[in-house]
């Protein structure tokens, strides 16, 4: 019993030092690489480390050579451990799924290591010191960028070429992962376009998620009636009130034929441009711990009006049999998909009561 004991403890230990393990990348810096015209005295643009003193090497046409180099400068000179190594390896893959010869490689490399940088809105420069490829910053020149079919470089969000397991963590699994913004993510699945339309049986939706509201802005909602707890008379018309704010309320789309087409956006206050919705369930009793049937409800609405002074209502005009219920609140978007806020540890957005009709 002692040996199994004392052999669980060393392999914790063992996995917990493991676990605990980081980067060093021994006397060098951090890596990260810089792509420009004029490097080297070249009138093309290139790939070239940012910190020579600590990789010093030229410039180069291919992200991999110097990718590589870095690679091998922190295992041989450096002295990095063995997880800056592989730190450095996933970063020379996550430059080779961006666009060849562009900014975006590099990064897509600085991106693994935290390092936030814009070099795909430089333009390529060919050896005759001619622009093949505006970069970002000046797009095509003649095309509207919201209207035009090309992926403007300035939107690519380079973190999203990375699975989130450079340093595994226990519980955690790896991302999908994309270098052009999942843009045809919905050729990979055998759905319909959800096209702005309520498909019963599931779609692929292909509009992105848009502005996320700012933690100073996340949106909060109290049921003012009914109270949680209370007791209303059967069949007797009632009106729900809540209150609700950072959404600006009254803005609410068709929802048979632009269902979740367009991003999300905020006003001048960063708050939620949206509105909410309100769900009654009726239940067996207020304890209930069975499941709910999502598909059916004993009232449902969605508020189109805005807030008259902080509060929004809907009016249950024929009242609700006697019974044990569940009011929810669902609040949206404009274009009615859930609202989206900044972190992921946050308060509930929304509020949930219990009743009961007598």
């Amino acid at each position: 019993m002692f040996a199994k004991s004392l052999i669980s403890t060393l392999i914790l230990l063992v996995f917990s030092s493991s676990a605990l393990a980081a980067p060093s990348f021994g006397s060098c810096s951090t890596p990260q690489i810089k792509f420009a015209a004029g490097l080297d005295g070249r009138k093309e643009t290139s790939f070239q480390a940012t910190d020579l003193k600590s990789f010093n090497h030229g410039s180069a046409d291919d992200i991999d050579t110097i990718a590589n180099f870095i690679c091998q400068q922190l295992q041989s000179s450096c002295k990095a451990n063995s997880d800056a190594v592989n730190l450095c390896q996933s970063a020379v893959s996550a430059a080779d799924k961006a666009a060849t010869g562009t900014g975006a490689q590099a990064d897509a490399f600085n991106a693994v290591f935290g390092a936030k940088t814009n070099f795909a809105a430089v333009a390529q420069v060919n050896s005759n010191g001619q622009t093949v490829n505006s970069g970002s910053n000046s797009g095509s020149g003649t095309q509207n960028p919201q209207t035009d079919l090309t992926l403007n470089p300035a939107v690519i969000a380079t973190g999203f070429a990375l699975d989130g397991q450079q340093v595994p963590t226990a519980g955690q699994v790896p991302s999908l992962t994309s270098t052009n913004n999942f843009i045809n993510f919905c050729l990979t699945v055998n759905k319909p376009i959800t096209n702005g339309q309520q498909i019963k049986t599931g779609s692929c939706n292909p509009a992105p998620m848009g502005v996320i509201a700012a933690t100073t802005n996340m949106p909060s909602s109290k049921f003012q009636f009914p109270k949680n707890g209370d007791t209303i008379k059967a069949n007797k018309e009632f009106t729900i009130k809540m209150a609700i704010n950072h959404i600006q309320t009254g803005n609410f789309v068709n929802a048979q034929s632009n269902y979740y087409s367009a991003p999300q956006q905020v006003n001048g206050q960063g708050d939620i441009i949206g509105h909410s919705h309100v769900v009654i369930e009726q239940i067996s009793s207020v304890s209930q711990t069975s499941l709910t049937d999502p598909t059916k409800f004993a009232f449902f609405k969605g508020i189109n009006g805005a807030a008259v002074n902080g509060v929004i209502t809907a009016d249950v005009t024929d009242g609700l049999p006697k019974g044990s219920y569940r009011l929810s609140s669902i609040n949206a978007a404009a274009n009615h998909q859930p609202v989206l806020v900044a972190v992921a540890q946050h308060g509930s957005l929304d509020d949930m009561v219990y009743f009961t009709v007598n």
